[in-house]
């Protein structure tokens, strides 16, 4: 059995939709606002990406969320165009694979080189783990019953803890 430690975690879900489609909610700037950010810009050499073009390794990138007044900048470190992709995200690294399996595709997302002094334990992995739960969910949700289940409608952005609290921000 694998230990689990502070530097990383594995989250993994089976969604019923084509690989194609699961790549492009990831991989294109309009894939990942349609269920996930409020904006994403992708840029290459400085020069931003269309809207439902693939992501590129070496391609910088600025995400919002809803829900949250702050951005993360980060790297494109690999995307294959299929099935695999790994940014740079607060502090550490984000990869997701994606596996055909029978009806579904099998996705595999890890969050790792986690720093491992206290409050990074607290916020990148209790806090990310806990919101990829989250996100992974509302992705199968989006893709396989056309909903989505994080919060538009409330601005939670002045309620203290609400990352930590609300379970769909």
């Amino acid at each position: 059995m694998s230990q689990l430690t502070f530097d990383q975690f594995t989250k993994k879900i089976f969604i019923k939709a084509p690989k194609e489609k699961l790549y492009w909610c990831w991989g294109t700037s309009e894939g990942i606002t349609s269920w996930f950010l409020s904006e994403a810009i992708y840029t290459n050499n400085g020069k931003p990406r269309e809207a439902n073009e693939k992501i590129q390794a070496g391609d910088e990138y600025s995400w919002r969320w809803h829900n949250w007044d702050g951005q993360e900048t980060g790297k494109v470190l690999a995307a294959n165009g299929t099935d695999f992709l790994e940014v740079t995200f607060t502090s550490s690294k984000v990869s997701v694979t994606l596996e055909d399996h029978d009806k579904a595709v099998l996705l595999i997302l890890k969050q790792h080189e986690i720093p491992t002094d206290e409050e990074n334990k607290l916020n990148i992995h209790h806090g990310c783990s806990n919101g990829w739960t989250f996100w992974l969910a509302n992705l199968k949700a989006y893709l396989e019953h056309g909903i989505l289940l994080n919060e538009t409608e409330f601005d939670l952005r002045n309620i203290p803890l609400s990352g930590f609290e609300f379970v769909n921000m």
